[in-house]
């Protein structure tokens, strides 16, 4: 793509010291360890340099395909030649505020911002100590485990929206979060850069008893010895996934290198050289078996990314993400950044 290739170049010649890494494997970016080559990965320093490419990629009428640890994504075998990817691996900030309240930029862990608020005694965010994503994307889908969400202790969060090419503070209640869903995941354009964090003082000592009771849990029920992307359907209302695939006999289900987990019927694994497709395979099996034995049909909670060319899936499909690169002159959802704080 022309428009791609400039836009590159620019970025090249207005931000020399940022990595920009090009034909990178994507496979290497995604704990599913899928993916082949993307054209192009920035890796901004911080939020300044980062909206700066949003800026040249609009310039350019592209939008950028954000990527955090890429634990909730499976990426095409052909790889994503059109787009360009903005890693958010070096937005990492994490400190305390003057009134108590916890700060921290997208690229931080969830795992080590659970870690952060144990060491300085609080409380709330014992379910993410075990949850591989970063604080973007887990924004992005209210990232959740064992009763927990995130909504549950966000405050605030900061955000670049693009189309405006303006920054956003956004109260907890305007992030619109429900069951893994967001105002993030439901329009296009935002780009999460910070959140703050409200949490309850407790014993440091009490908090960690916790964690290791919560980590102790995903050992033994989740396959964390295999590439996965985590829950691969989201909870259907009244049910559980995992069981109702264990209950159609789809455990250890296996198309090519792609399983569902014997260990725990929620998961699709790799267990050596699976392909995307094999995994879509799988999944579409998985979901229409279970619609034709009990009537539910299964949601993915895993972002399924189609490649650049559009594929002609036939009869009924798990929809794949296609990345709209020139969706610019749209008009703001009605549902977009209103009534809001802006910076």
């Amino acid at each position: 793509m022309e428009n791609l290739e400039l836009a590159i170049e620019q970025i090249k010649k207005e931000l020399p010291g940022m990595t920009l890494l090009e034909n990178e494997p994507l496979a290497a970016h995604c704990s599913f360890r899928i993916g082949g080559p993307a054209r192009a990965i920035a890796v901004p320093a911080d939020s300044a340099s980062l909206s700066h490419v949003c800026c040249i990629l609009k310039e350019h009428k592209l939008a950028p395909l954000m990527l955090g640890n890429g634990t909730n994504i499976l990426f095409p075998d052909e790889g994503l030649k059109d787009v360009l990817l903005i890693s958010t691996e070096k937005l990492t900030r994490l400190f305390l505020l003057p009134d108590g309240a916890l700060y921290a930029e997208a690229g931080v862990s969830l795992s080590r911002l659970a870690s952060f608020a144990q060491q300085n005694g609080l409380a709330g965010l014992e379910f993410a100590s075990g949850i591989p994503g970063t604080l973007g994307g887990g924004c992005r889908m209210n990232a959740g485990a064992y009763g927990g969400e995130l909504k549950d202790v966000i405050e605030s969060v900061v955000c670049y929206y693009l189309p405006e090419q303006a920054l956003y503070e956004l109260s907890g209640e305007q992030c619109a979060f429900a069951y893994r869903a967001s105002r993030f995941s439901r329009i296009g354009g935002f780009v999460v850069l910070s959140a703050v964090l409200r949490l309850q003082q407790d014993d440091p000592e009490a908090i960690a008893a916790r964690m290791r009771e919560l980590n102790e849990k995903r050992r033994d029920k989740q396959p964390l010895d295999l590439p996965s992307a985590g829950s691969a359907f989201k909870r259907p209302e009244g049910h559980f996934a995992a069981k109702l695939i264990e209950d159609c006999g789809l455990k250890g289900y296996r198309v090519g290198g792609a399983q569902v987990s014997e260990k725990h019927a929620g998961f699709v694994v790799n267990t050596g050289g699976a392909t995307s497709h094999e995994v879509y395979d799988l999944m579409m099996h998985v979901r229409n078996t279970v619609y034709q034995q009990t009537g539910v049909q299964l949601e993915p909670e895993i972002i399924l990314l189609a490649p650049d060319y559009k594929l002609e899936d036939k009869g009924p499909a798990i929809p794949r993400h296609h990345v709209t690169v020139n969706d610019w002159s749209a008009a703001p959802d009605a549902d977009g950044p209103q009534d809001t704080k802006e910076n």
